[in-house]
């Protein structure tokens, strides 16, 4: 007998996945979390019935949530992720020369200690001597920094690995919290977040790209193709105080890309510079 797991993604549209077994499955205390191990895609982790990522393709978000922004930073040392407790950012973010600190700000828990379990090689670098991992409410953690205004405890980038704008992460997409992450960026800061399909999230897309330009100096959105999540087509927005997130820094010009081949699947130069360039219809979105 045939099991499938079923995403209703929009209401009108989702996708199925044949699964061989369900690996794991808990209620948090603040989402359902279920690992399923599947035929397409290997192990697939599912929060509140929503795909998160699977085996076969985490890398293609992983890289690009991660590496974009901080590539088009001079010297980003000093890290922060809001979410992305299966430590996939965290992993990537490590492969820049520049970075000496991590704050990984996850608000379950359970999530990082599932991932280590399975998904070792996607929470590989959770133990790293660079990374902190903190339980706590990101938002909350965010605020507290901005009010200090301490200097030293400011970040070079932030990322936000979200999951919907739905529970816990629905105030990830609010105003208050784009204003209280800049005042928690450092001078030349650079902040990005995942800000889901251009095709079935279109106004809030919008939304979210009137409030970063609004706040900061400079704002860009990129595309990458992943293919289990909606539409198969996915969006990053990005708001800088000072670098060009469409570019990579002129401080690479010496690195040598050739050397993270064997451990990029997705991102390079010529990646980095072409998810910038957009159809038309995302132009409209955004304009």
């Amino acid at each position: 007998m045939e099991t499938w797991f079923f995403e209703n993604q929009t209401g009108n549209f989702g996708i199925k996945i044949r699964i061989k077994s369900i690996l794991f499955h808990e209620f948090s205390d603040y989402q359902e979390i279920t690992i399923y191990d599947t035929l397409e895609f290997g192990k697939v982790l599912v929060l509140d019935k929503a795909v998160m990522f699977s085996d076969k393709n985490e890398f293609v978000y992983h890289e690009m949530l991660g590496l974009v922004p901080l590539f088009s930073h001079e010297k980003p040392e000093r890290i922060l992720i809001i979410g992305g407790g299966d430590g996939g950012v965290v992993r990537e973010c490590l492969k820049n020369p520049f970075v000496k600190h991590i704050d990984l700000v996850e608000i379950d828990k359970k999530v990082v200690e599932v991932s280590k379990e399975f998904f070792p090689e996607i929470a590989c670098k959770l133990e790293d001597d660079k990374v902190r991992v903190l339980a706590e409410d990101g938002i909350e953690f965010i605020k507290n920094i901005s009010a200090r205004g301490n200097e030293d405890e400011k970040y070079d980038v932030i990322l936000v690995d979200s999951t919907d704008p739905v529970g816990p992460a629905e105030g990830l997409f609010k105003r208050d919290f784009y204003e209280a992450a800049y005042g928690a960026l450092n001078a030349s800061g650079i902040f990005t977040a995942q800000t889901e399909s251009p095709f079935f999230n279109q106004n809030l897309i919008k939304d979210i790209g009137k409030i970063i330009k609004e706040i900061y100096a400079k704002s860009s959105l990129y595309c990458a193709s992943i293919p289990v999540y909606p539409s198969g087509l996915w969006s990053f927005t990005a708001g800088s105080k000072k670098y060009d997130t469409k570019v990579i820094n002129e401080s690479y010009k010496d690195f040598d890309f050739g050397r993270l081949e064997k451990e990029l699947k997705y991102y390079s130069p010529e990646i980095h510079h072409s998810s910038f360039v957009l159809p038309n219809f995302i132009k409209d979105i955004i304009k």
